[in-house]
């Protein structure tokens, strides 16, 4: 087989299809660069690594378009994934700006979190650099990873990463919960993101009566994928285990007035500035959980 005069036919159809059939420009770029890797991965068996500086430098010379040494091994790295994770087809939902953002990881795993990620939210790769800048998937619980691998059902909790990011726009010192909480509700669409997916804001400074005392609940927030309310109460202390007892009372009163029978139990969230894991160890309500948090 001539690999190089295969490759330089994948690469001139693949223009030509662009130029005319611009609905198909991202499957053919995707199926393209895979039958390229493909090659160049045969090619590099017969004649070793160095046939790529060849065949990039005569690419270059005569489609007179920068097909780079770079460019080919991305190709090549791009053939291989897909190859040692025996994905059966290319996602529609992501184009090989995508792919190119993800090759520069070096942890499948990480990979293929990004790539679920990307088709459920449907990630501009901006977006997707920005989650992968924040280190989102480094940030999940490894018993959410675990998960992940062996494809088990997750929960509304596990995708709530550890600590969470909070922007802090207005440059504020953070030195009470009411400062944190504006804080926050200056950037809420962000913050919901690093909660996870499916959160919806309700309200701040939600207004409960329990006994003849009123109390008000810090954020009260809605996962419609998982259907509940969730209740966030921020410490800008470490965790102490009265805000377990406190949390837990908000927990229940939004379960017997707001929560109807079709949908499940409230879920309990503290952030706080350090976490207390031998609190939390002898917490028995599961459905509430710690997160730290960090300012950027």
């Amino acid at each position: 087989m001539n690999y190089y005069n295969e490759i330089k036919n994948e690469l001139i159809n693949n223009e030509i299809t662009k130029k005319v059939k611009d609905y198909s420009k991202n499957r053919s770029d995707l199926s393209t660069y895979y039958n390229v890797g493909k090659l160049l991965s045969e090619a590099g068996k017969h004649y070793g690594k160095g046939i790529i500086n060849e065949y990039s430098k005569r690419l270059t010379n005569e489609l007179n378009t920068k097909y780079s040494i770079r460019v080919l091994y991305k190709m090549l790295k791009f053939y291989n994934f897909m190859v040692v994770e025996k994905l059966p087809t290319l996602s529609a939902k992501l184009t090989w700006s995508h792919y190119d953002e993800l090759l520069k990881l070096n942890n499948t795993k990480e990979i293929n979190y990004y790539i679920m990620i990307t088709e459920q939210q449907n990630l501009s790769v901006r977006e997707l650099r920005e989650r992968i800048k924040n280190k989102e998937y480094e940030r999940l619980d490894d018993k959410t990873k675990a998960k992940l691998i062996s494809s088990h059902e997750t929960s509304v909790v596990d995708f709530i990463k550890n600590p969470i990011f909070i922007k802090n726009n207005t440059e504020k010192e953070i030195i009470s919960e009411k400062v944190l909480q504006k804080v926050i509700l200056e950037d809420i669409s962000n913050f919901l993101k690093e909660l996870g997916n499916g959160f919806t804001f309700i309200e701040n400074e939600y207004k409960i009566k329990v006994g003849n005392n009123y109390n008000y609940i810090d954020l009260l927030l809605y996962n419609y994928e998982f259907n509940c309310f969730v209740v966030v109460e921020l410490k800008v202390t470490e965790l102490k285990k009265e805000h377990i007892g406190q949390i837990e009372v908000y927990m229940n009163y939004i379960d017997k007035t707001l929560r109807k029978p079709t949908q499940d139990k409230t879920i309990g969230i503290i952030i706080c500035k350090k976490d207390n894991k031998f609190i939390m160890e002898y917490c028995s309500d599961s459905r509430i959980l710690a997160r730290e948090y960090e300012i950027v």
